[in-house]
């Protein structure tokens, strides 16, 4: 679902995205560590054409994301560490306005089912989202990608700022997702929650993809010791 070949982002004399190469396929996730200034978010930006690549090429779902930009987001929702919806409506007219820009007509009931699926309270259906917490508002993002029926969902820090009943019922809901085939990739600076739910993990520094594992391949303490003896080479 996602596929990059030495992809690559320059400012000037500055590189902060130094030929990387991922591949994920559907019903994976992949989160990806590393502190502020890694290349996580600018691998995002780059995968939603937010900005144009110096070199290299990035695929979804077979797709080049620069050639063909609004093809690739049929197949993508993201939710961002801050997501953006309409405070002065509800949950379900923000999920029916952002359900008619992916092109999709959804009934109440249909849109209730996602909400209750993205674990929202029926009692906040109806509720304006500026009375949401950010633990809710994740919530509504998951109902949108639905809603969307999304192949790819992109994630940047959404679990920043949640408590850590919120960020396990965050988790729950992407594991959920991979289930059903979705691929994820979410950057991230949680090695707990990384662990607890991807499928794959890398490590960055500096733009450099310098780690990859599997989840499975090694534990909580394992991860720790890789990701800090990275951040202090």
């Amino acid at each position: 679902m996602i596929t990059t070949t030495n992809l690559t982002k320059k400012y000037g004399d500055f590189t902060a995205l130094n030929n990387l190469n991922l591949d994920i396929k559907p019903g994976e996730i992949y989160c990806l560590l590393g502190a502020n200034g890694a290349g996580k978010s600018t691998t995002i930006n780059l995968l939603l054409n937010f900005i144009q690549p110096t070199s290299g090429t990035a695929l979804i779902n077979n797709i080049d994301v620069t050639r063909q930009p609004l093809e690739t987001k049929k197949y993508l929702a993201y939710i961002p560490e801050n997501l953006m919806l309409y405070p002065s409506l509800t949950a379900l007219e923000n999920l029916d306005y952002f359900s008619g820009i992916a092109g999709k007509s959804l009934n109440k009931n249909t849109m209730e089912s996602f909400l209750e699926e993205a674990g929202l309270q029926k009692e906040a259906f109806n509720k304006k989202i500026k009375a949401f917490s950010k633990g809710m508002r994740q919530k509504v993002g998951i109902a949108i990608a639905l809603a969307k029926d999304a192949k790819l969902l992109l994630l940047d820090e959404p679990t920043s700022g949640l408590d850590p009943k919120a960020g396990n019922e965050f988790g729950m809901l992407l594991k959920n997702l991979k289930l059903k085939g979705v691929a994820i990739l979410m950057a991230t600076h949680d090695i707990f929650r990384a662990k607890e739910i991807a499928t794959h993990i890398g490590i960055m520094k500096h733009g450099v993809l310098k780690h990859q594992f599997k989840a499975n391949d090694l534990s909580l303490a394992e991860l720790e010791k890789h990701y800090l003896e990275t951040m202090n080479y």
